[in-house]
């Protein structure tokens, strides 16, 4: 069995792959920021972090590591001339910069795996362009770029993907789906008519972590219901 990082597994979609993962047998170390969680089984682990703390401590993890899925993000959708600079920074500080300091710590133990996987997330908003997310697609537009560059820089021994969801029904997008009138407006914009859930994306990761995958990487892998490449 393999040694997963999950950070920001307290919720949402890391909460879903951990515990899919550690059902599986697999050891998950999770991290959490804000929401303290606790979990009864020995398979899955959960330790604090902060990812902008300038110094990270990762003490908790054994020596090899088959994988990193690095999930914190914000959701952000305003008119772009309202946007102060120090806000794309955030975003910048939080989803890239937080991705490069736990990729560069934990890479040495990622070479000693027979199969080791890095997976980042985007949003279909870079692929599409969609009015008031200029906040949002300008740090995962930055992901969508790191993740090829360190897919052609770490092949063939670390694989590096990532996963390009559409609006998913997670505590990250708790505002936009907050009524059934909202619920059922961004359902029908999908040509699946239907809202993303956690386990449609954590299926995609769970996958891509596994030795089934093994001959993929420097992807961007849309999940959305279609709505990237299908106008019906």
């Amino acid at each position: 069995m393999a040694n997963y990082l999950i950070i920001g597994a307290s919720s949402g979609i890391g909460n879903k792959l951990a515990e899919k993962l550690s059902e599986s047998g697999h050891q998950v170390f999770g991290t959490f920021c804000k929401n303290a969680v606790n979990s009864t089984s020995i398979q899955l682990q959960f330790h604090h972090l902060n990812v902008l703390d300038e110094t990270l401590t990762l003490d908790f993890l054994p020596e090899t590591l088959s994988g990193v899925v690095y999930c914190p993000g914000s959701i952000n959708l305003r008119p772009f001339e309202r946007i102060k600079p120090e806000d794309f920074m955030n975003d910048y500080n939080l989803q890239v910069i937080g991705a490069i300091k736990i990729i560069q710590a934990v890479a040495p133990k990622l070479k000693l795996s027979e199969n080791a996987a890095v997976i980042l997330f985007s949003t279909v908003a870079v692929q599409i362009g969609l009015p008031f997310h200029s906040q949002v697609s300008a740090s995962k537009g930055a992901i969508e770029g790191l993740i090829k560059a360190l897919a052609a820089e770490y092949a063939p021994k670390i694989r590096v993907n990532c996963i390009a969801p559409s609006l998913t029904d997670s505590p990250l997008a708790s505002s936009l789906l907050n009524t059934d009138q909202k619920r059922e407006a961004n359902a029908q914009r999908h040509p699946m008519k239907r809202i993303g859930t956690t386990e449609d994306i954590a299926n995609l990761a769970e996958f891509l972590l596994s030795s089934k995958a093994s001959w993929i990487t420097g992807q961007i892998m849309h999940v959305d219901g279609g709505i990237s490449t299908l106008k019906i």
